[in-house]
């Protein structure tokens, strides 16, 4: 009997969890669709356009500019280790376009705005606003989720290219201003070094971790529990799949882009 409870739960948990997967398939799905698919509302998309990129500016230049100068201290303790502290420039530049400014910008979005959409979302759902939307014939996946999708993919990878910058920037004040590289030198290795597709893989990575980001925040807003805790544990759920699934998505999309 005791076998038989064991198996019975793993099954159990096992055909939760498919169960979970081809939900959030389908889900994708249908957001992919209704973004291609009329009536198009432009109202909404501009304004998640200005609340997902705009308003996170701030948070992700932070973030870059102290990664940036952070990593330059790094590379230069490590590198002096085999008298190699020439690399600093551009081990920062390219560790910021490839990893560093795609990975964290997406983590700080995500923390930002897959809480904010799914508590949104969440609350229309709670004080039924959804269903008076179905109610006045609006389909809420064109109206709520498809904007949404289509701002953050758009715009990330552009909160990630201004966080490259001001990234490399960050390492640019720590190596010309404490550890005595010459400015010209310190520039023109920056450049030298950096390829375009560095850049270009960082920038698709941004684009496909802003598709997740929203993704998942409309995903869970749109599931959320009924009540404030309901709300509460969706925006959890949200900020947390959103950033495993970044951390996965950037493994895969190295693995693709840079595997020998």
């Amino acid at each position: 009997m005791a076998v038989a409870r064991t198996l019975g739960g793993i099954g159990r948990v096992t055909l939760g969890t498919m169960a979970s997967i081809g939900r959030a398939a389908l889900f994708m799905i249908r957001a992919v669709a209704a973004i291609f698919t009329p009536p198009f509302y432009v109202r909404e998309f501009w304004h998640a356009l200005l609340t997902i990129g705009y308003f996170s500016l701030p948070v992700v230049g932070l973030t870059a500019l102290f990664t940036g100068a952070a990593l330059a201290l790094q590379i230069y303790a490590g590198g002096s280790r085999f008298q190699a502290e020439s690399v600093v420039p551009s081990i920062v530049a390219i560790g910021m376009v490839r990893e560093l400014g795609p990975v964290l910008g997406g983590l700080m979005v995500a923390a930002r705005v897959a809480s904010s959409v799914a508590a949104e979302i969440g609350t229309m759902k709670v004080t039924e606003q959804i269903d008076a939307l179905v109610t006045l014939s609006t389909d809420p996946m064109r109206y709520l989720t498809a904007p949404r999708v289509l701002a953050a993919t758009l715009t990330v990878p552009v909160l990630v290219a201004v966080g490259d910058i001001i990234g490399i920037f960050g390492g640019y004040l720590v190596g010309t201003g404490k550890l005595g590289f010459n400015a010209s030198t310190y520039l023109q290795n920056t450049v030298t070094y950096l390829e375009f597709w560095d850049v270009g893989s960082g920038l698709v990575k941004g684009a496909v971790f802003g598709f997740l980001i929203a993704l998942t925040g409309c995903y869970y807003g749109m599931n959320s529990g009924r009540g404030a805790q309901g709300v509460g544990r969706a925006t959890k759920s949200a900020v947390v799949a959103a950033s495993v699934l970044i951390l996965a998505a950037n493994y895969v999309l190295t693995e693709v882009f840079f595997a020998a």
